[in-house]
């Protein structure tokens, strides 16, 4: 697919279910015990802050308490409970202009979002009919850094390129900032 013509965004809404994490429900017999969370997720979307507002979605409701516990509380991200189905409505009444906003999912019905975003990305084990409809998919499956991997596709395409050089982590803010 085509980047929209004359495309600036502004937000990075990330699905969890299947792109933070690897998609696997862990049942036990007292129900959702846990969820596998990927490596260099968080330290990829810090990169991106200094230059989009980043939103974390999951649709999962049986699953949200781990997923707030890893999102919300661990990495001080922003987290909403929303319906895949409801994604698109969602950022229009939350003040998102759906043009403006470069979207991370993998579901049988994100393909449907991805058709209204200004961008969008998939990663690598994405349901194959989304993919299909994606501007960029990953290498990396969702829970083995494909969001790291769709943040710095996401610097180099809009921002600057990212050269693991020139970063380094500001104690006081705990965010990647440019050494120059």
């Amino acid at each position: 697919m085509a980047v929209r013509k004359g495309l600036k965004p502004k937000h990075f809404i990330v699905d969890v279910d299947g792109v933070m994490t690897d998609g696997r429900f862990y049942y036990t017999p007292d129900g959702k015990a846990m969820k596998a969370f990927g490596p260099d997720d968080h330290d990829g979307l810090l990169l991106l802050k200094p230059y989009l507002n980043i939103h974390i979605v999951s649709g999962d409701k049986k699953g949200f308490p781990i997923t707030q516990k890893r999102v919300a509380d661990d990495m001080k991200m922003r987290l909403d409970l929303v319906s895949t189905v409801e994604r698109v409505r969602w950022m229009e009444e939350s003040g998102y202009k759906p043009e403006e906003v470069i979207y991370m999912g993998d579901g049988i019905f994100d393909a449907a979002v991805f058709d209204k975003v200004g961008y969008s990305i998939a990663p690598a084990n994405a349901f194959y009919l989304t993919k299909k409809h994606a501007d960029f998919v990953t290498h990396s499956a969702g829970g083995d850094s494909a969001v790291a991997e769709a943040c710095v596709h996401i610097l180099k395409k809009f921002f600057k390129p990212f050269d693991p050089l020139d970063f380094q982590l500001e104690k006081s803010s705990g965010e990647w900032a440019s050494k120059k």
